[in-house]
This record gives C-alpha cells, sequence and structure tokens, in this order.
C-alpha cells in the first residue's frame, strides 16, 4: 500500500481517486497492447506486407555495405 500513498501524494488526491487512476490507467495500457497484438498478427498474416518487409531487410543489407 506504500505505493498507493506515494502515488496518492504525488497527484494529490485521495487513495481512492489514486486507485480509480491507477485502475483505468491499466486498463488502457491493455487495450493498447491488445490492439498492437492484433495489428502485428494481422501483418504477420499479409503476404503483401512480408513481401515488403523481405524487400526493405535487403535494402537495409546493400545499404550497411562490407564488415
Amino acid at each position: 500500500m506504500r505505493a498507493l500513498d506515494e502515488l496518492a501524494r504525488r497527484r494529490r488526491v485521495t487513495r481512492a481517486e489514486a486507485a480509480r487512476q491507477a485502475i483505468t490507467e491499466a486498463a488502457a495500457r491493455e487495450r493498447r497492447r491488445a490492439g498492437l497484438a492484433a495489428e502485428a498478427a494481422a501483418l504477420i498474416a499479409s503476404p503483401e506486407y512480408l513481401a515488403e518487409a523481405q524487400e526493405v531487410a535487403a535494402l537495409m543489407e546493400q545499404l550497411r555495405g562490407p564488415g
């Protein structure tokens, strides 16, 4: 509970409000992560994307040069 007390003190809110804010922020992070995971899965399933990624990787390798 020390972390909650510290969060409430830094934000100048009650412990209950600090807990509500932390839960809301955690839920938002989870939604963003889930969205990114779904986007990554869709890209990996796309043959067009995979071909483009391979082209970019090959170009970068050429630009890197020897050594």
